[in-house]
């Protein structure tokens, strides 16, 4: 028997969207179904669901002010109930990550990385701010970017991705405060944008922007810190408009990497070497629309859904588990502008 999850997408509303999107994924019958406004909120980019799918945090705008929402999830239908926003003057951030009663945000326009206490209520006001400084040689590194902060897989250390400055920088969390403890350089005009870890916790991927390119990493746990193993192009090498490297995810047995690619409009399948984790090309399979902001893999791994932000679809491929490789079906919802999406597990 298949199973239904319920998904949530996340989307800019500069134009028809009205916030976050809630969807089914029917998996016996292959195919999104019941797409519906879950929630209004001003651009919500972003979503993170906490580990026991009781709450949901999103990226916020309200005018002129940008912070993060809290919703409260029902667990049977997935409704979404607003609980709170803590917003500031300023741009909103484009990343965050949840770990218990702790939120960490990334802001790409103010290059700043935040942390906030949440609550059964909410969010409450951020209890730590930290700036990044520098800049890089790409017309787009005129100063930092932050564009990704999410915690280690032991919970130790908050990681953090910045395309402004092609920095990976490591901070702990102590006293609700955030402490930078390492940091990686790595290759200049790269612009580091997403990374995950593999599941054995002691390497991790990342995926630059400008160069478009995976960054196979070895982690030293104790230290929250990184050593660049393999740099590989995750687009064909002749390809010769503008790609913007999107998002990285693995899957959980650790043997296939897939990246998004704005502009060639694909995603890339890579597979993990299990002796050393060094990644190889296994395909591109075209994304079934224009500008893969972002993509997941559904919590039985069996589908990948890819969402295009400017033809506004969620397109969904099923997944070969032993090749690794993606077949797109027949089956997609509008959401306009739709950025990111996430599962209940």
């Amino acid at each position: 028997m298949g199973k239904k999850y319920i998904g949530y997408a996340g989307t800019y509303t500069r134009q028809t969207s009205e916030g976050i999107y809630r969807f089914i994924l029917d998996t016996e019958k292959a195919e999104l179904t019941n797409i519906e406004v879950a929630a209004k909120v001003g651009s919500p980019t972003y979503l993170a669901i906490s580990e026991d799918n009781r709450y949901l945090y999103s990226v916020a705008q309200q005018e002129k002010t940008g912070g993060v929402a809290a919703f409260s999830v029902d667990a049977e239908t997935g409704e979404l109930s607003f609980l709170n926003a803590e917003v500031q003057d300023g741009a909103p951030p484009c990343h965050l990550d949840v770990y218990q009663h702790d939120l960490v945000t990334g802001n790409y326009h103010e290059g700043t990385v935040g942390l906030y206490k949440t609550n059964d209520n909410g969010v409450e006001p951020a209890a730590s701010v930290s700036k990044h400084e520098g800049t890089g040689p790409h017309e787009r590194q005129e100063k930092p970017h932050v564009h990704y902060t999410a915690y280690t897989p032991d919970k130790k250390f908050v990681v953090v991705a910045d395309l402004g400055t092609d920095e990976v920088v490591t901070y702990k969390v102590e006293n609700a405060a955030l402490e930078r403890v390492n940091t990686l350089k790595v290759r200049a005009g790269s612009g580091p944008r997403h990374l995950t870890f593999h599941p054995n916790g002691k390497m991790a991927y990342l995926l630059t922007e400008l160069s478009s390119e995976v960054v196979v990493l070895d982690y030293n746990a104790e230290e929250g810190s990184f050593t660049e193993k393999q740099y590989i192009k995750a687009i064909p090498e002749d390809f010769t408009g503008t790609n913007d490297a999107s998002a990285i995810h693995i899957s959980s047995d650790g043997r296939f990497v897939y990246t998004g690619n704005r502009g060639h409009n694909s995603i890339t399948v890579l597979s993990v070497n299990a002796d050393n984790g060094e990644l190889s090309i296994v395909e591109q399979t075209p994304s079934g629309g224009e500008w893969p902001r972002d993509f997941v893999l559904d919590p039985s791994e069996s589908f990948l859904i890819a969402s295009n932000q400017h033809t506004g679809n969620l397109v969904l491929f099923a997944r070969d588990q032993e090749t690794g490789k993606l077949t797109k079906l027949d089956s997609e919802v509008e959401v306009p502008e739709v950025v990111c999406v996430k599962f209940l597990k």
